[in-house]
């Protein structure tokens, strides 16, 4: 099979027409014609539907679709790799709004310092959506917490497992969780993720009525409003890092962790620079870290 038949198919599949694939691999519009069809030829299938507009890739055109990058993902690293050339091309990395995106700058900042020729492009996005990403190869692997439902063809890795706290001002006065309750208002985390399911399913064991002041979306703006005394909330350890002057207890019988993770696909030729990217997260997670080997097996750091 013809890489070079293989760089115009995902020409057409990023540009959605001949003509605009054309201009990219520097070829005529029937010339693109020509060499889809004597891929389609060489596979036995149509892998475009011409009826619609655009042409959309058929089932057979999808099924192509993940090896075809891959393919020229390899060939890309192995000629590199044959000139003495450092890790190179675009890592596509996705991840959801929380917390922990706190600790991806300094990781991408290691891996820019050590891979000059590497560019890193961020996408945040939902949890479904960058699973979705990633799967149909979009995404060389994405942060997601855990609790979401994960393809067999993907891999999840945590990178980390930290616990849950309830803050509160320090001039406040707290004794226990269902104390602080039923005394303060309370600041809730309102947004349609794992993490705000988590502490809303505890509050509910409690059985004790928030008295809530506010509902807000970003775990950041919680912890600002709690520091200005507002109220009291629930939040994870990461968004602790700068906030010294917070009273905090244990949240939850035993005290309840969440973890986040890296996604990827179970085949990728990005699969050791994907390893150094959680490594590096887990190193900024701390003493609630839990790094990968070789082998795929987490270990806390």
């Amino acid at each position: 099979m013809d890489t070079r038949q293989l760089r115009t198919f995902l020409a057409v599949t990023n540009h959605h027409t001949f003509a605009k694939a054309a201009e990219t691999v520097f070829l005529t519009p029937s010339a693109v014609g020509q060499q889809i069809k004597a891929l389609e030829e060489e596979v036995g299938a149509a892998l475009f539907d011409r009826r619609t507009r655009p042409p959309t890739l058929t089932p057979n055109g999808l099924h192509l679709l993940e090896m075809a990058r891959q393919t020229i993902e390899l060939e890309e690293q192995t000629l590199a790799r044959m000139r003495g050339e450092t890790i190179s091309g675009t890592f596509m990395l996705g991840t959801v709004r929380s917390s922990a995106l706190d600790l991806l700058p300094q990781a991408i900042i290691s891996l820019n310092k050590k891979y000059p020729r590497l560019t890193i492009n961020l996408h945040v996005s939902l949890s479904t959506s960058l699973i979705a990403d990633v799967a149909a190869g979009r995404l060389e692997a994405a942060v997601v917490a855990e609790n979401v439902p994960i393809p067999q063809s993907l891999r999840w890795s945590p990178f980390l497992k930290e616990p849950l706290w309830l803050i509160a001002p320090a001039n406040f006065q707290i004794n226990n969780v269902r104390d602080a309750i039923e005394n303060f208002p309370f600041v809730r985390f309102k947004s349609n993720v794992p993490l705000a399911q988590m502490i809303d399913t505890e509050l509910a064991r409690l059985g004790v009525q928030t008295k809530t002041i506010a509902e807000i979306d970003t775990i950041a703006s919680i912890v600002t409003c709690v520091s200005q005394e507002l109220g009291i909330s629930v939040v994870p350890h990461v968004a602790l890092a700068n906030e010294a002057k917070l009273t905090k207890i244990p949240f939850g019988r035993p005290q309840i962790k969440r973890q986040i993770g890296l996604v990827e696909r179970l085949v990728s030729t990005r699969s050791d620079l994907i390893i150094e990217l959680h490594n590096l997260l887990a190193s900024g997670s701390g003493k609630y870290g839990v790094k990968r080997g070789i082998n795929d097996t987490a270990t806390s750091t």
